[in-house]
């Protein structure tokens, strides 16, 4: 439970964080701002054309009876409207973060000077075109695992009670880690540390991940709140990196200091063994 609330911190810290950097706070919002036009478009056109896609597909069903036929077609167009929000909020930071790499990547970069003792950032010393690929290709793996766990739990739904009440608390905590890696990645990534790496880190600390990344995907099934707490989450992922990679975090010039999860002085550069994982996510 400590850890659940050290990770809930973490993102109220990146919040305060971009509140006192109102500059950075809106040149985080339009990789957002474009992402939410991009997704409010397709789920639009799914709500439209939902039902009659459910009907192109199902031709077996044309010569039922009434009531079945349209009970089970509609049961069909909200399960396809059910699924393609679940794939928003799931997807919808990976192709955020891709659309607004230069912009994170700066921001992040800003919040490791401020609250690194030296004043300065590491840099992956990678050309932007190498990083923007990087990006994309792990942004791409992490989604098809998402999307992996996001069919499993839709199964999942079909058992009586089960599916009601266990399974949705479990897609909450499975897409909070796959939205926390997907932001963490932004400052991971610039300190070279591979997927394979990063998915180890987050799952040797799964209880403080979920701290931060659950809260956040509850927030981002309200329209517009995922744009505006987008900036503020990047940063809060670049603070709780520090703390995954135990290096030393002072007070920020700006604000606060980034206290690690476990309540103590961070006092060291090290980074922490993540050669063990346990099973998971």
């Amino acid at each position: 439970m400590r850890e659940l609330g050290a990770g809930f911190r973490y993102l109220l810290k990146g919040q305060r964080w971009v509140a006192r950097h109102g500059k950075q706070y809106g040149f985080g919002l339009i990789p957002g701002l474009i992402t939410l036009v991009l997704y409010a478009g397709a789920l639009v056109a799914l709500g439209l054309w939902g039902e009659d896609f459910v009907a192109w597909s199902t031709p077996f069903a044309d010569d039922w009876s009434s009531p079945w036929q349209g009970v089970f077609r509609d049961f069909l167009t909200a399960v396809l409207f059910a699924l393609g929000l679940l794939l928003a909020v799931l997807t919808f930071t990976a192709v955020t973060l891709l659309i607004g790499q230069p912009f994170y990547e700066n921001l992040s970069e800003k919040v490791d000077r401020d609250v690194s003792p030296d004043g300065t950032a590491p840099e992956s010393g990678l050309p932007l075109w190498r990083e923007l690929l990087i990006s994309a290709r792990d942004s791409l793996r992490i989604v098809l695992r998402a999307l992996v766990w996001g069919v499993l739990l839709f199964a999942l739904g079909f058992i009586p009670v089960v599916g009601q009440t266990v399974v949705p608390v479990m897609g909450f905590f499975v897409t909070g880690f796959f939205l926390t890696e997907e932001l963490t990645a932004v400052a991971l990534q610039r300190r070279r540390v591979a997927l394979r790496d990063r998915l180890t880190l987050l799952r040797s600390r799964k209880t403080l991940i979920w701290g931060f990344g659950t809260p956040l995907g509850l927030a981002f099934l309200v329209p517009f709140v995922a744009v505006f707490l987008m900036p503020g989450a990047v940063a809060g992922a670049t603070l709780m990196a520090r703390e995954l990679l135990g290096e030393e975090t002072v007070e920020g010039r700006g604000g606060e200091e980034a206290a690690p999860s476990d309540g103590q002085p961070t006092n060291t550069t090290q980074h922490r063994s993540a050669s063990s994982s346990p099973s998971g996510v």
